[in-house]
């Protein structure tokens, strides 16, 4: 044993330290909860600004967005359909890195099918890709259906 490792004052400022960072681990829950709702709540807005007209949304997907492989009606209705639905599964902690891995997805496409997107607004996906990611592979946190899911009891199937 050194000197350091057996002062009183080294073994004070390791209990600081665990003490502090059993708090921070509380914490853990809230910070995936509030990250689900963030982003649920930016991918949501943007789907029902979608529904609101959709004439203008159609005439967006043909000469703003261009989605590759489908056609601009077809990539219309899918990419409202995920704006609509995975975030209620992200907000509920439901499927999440499910829900997750479909919105990152369909967060990459949308910067490679607009091409005159601004640098702040790529900033702003990367910003969303990266949360995304963090749910994906960190998963819902313990503030979550999964997590009930994941403790209740197997019945017979």
């Amino acid at each position: 044993m050194n000197a350091f490792t057996s002062s009183p004052l080294s073994s004070r400022a390791a209990a600081l330290y665990c003490g502090f960072i059993r708090l921070v681990d509380r914490l853990q829950p809230l910070l995936a909860l509030g990250l689900r709702l963030y982003v649920a709540r930016l991918f949501l807005l943007s789907g029902l600004t979608k529904i609101r007209d959709w004439s203008v949304t159609l005439a967006l997907f043909e000469n703003e967005y261009h989605v590759p492989v489908l056609s601009p009606s077809v990539a219309a209705a899918l990419g409202t359909a995920t704006e609509l639905s995975m975030p209620a599964l992200l907000a509920l902690g439901l499927g999440t890195r499910f829900a997750a891995a479909v919105l990152f997805t369909f967060n990459v496409v949308a910067v490679v099918s607009y091409p005159d997107l601004p640098d702040i607004a790529v900033k702003d996906h990367i910003l969303w890709g990266l949360m995304l990611l963090v749910l994906f592979v960190h998963g819902p946190g313990a503030l979550s259906v999964d997590r009930l899911l994941s403790r209740a009891p197997a019945g017979p199937i």
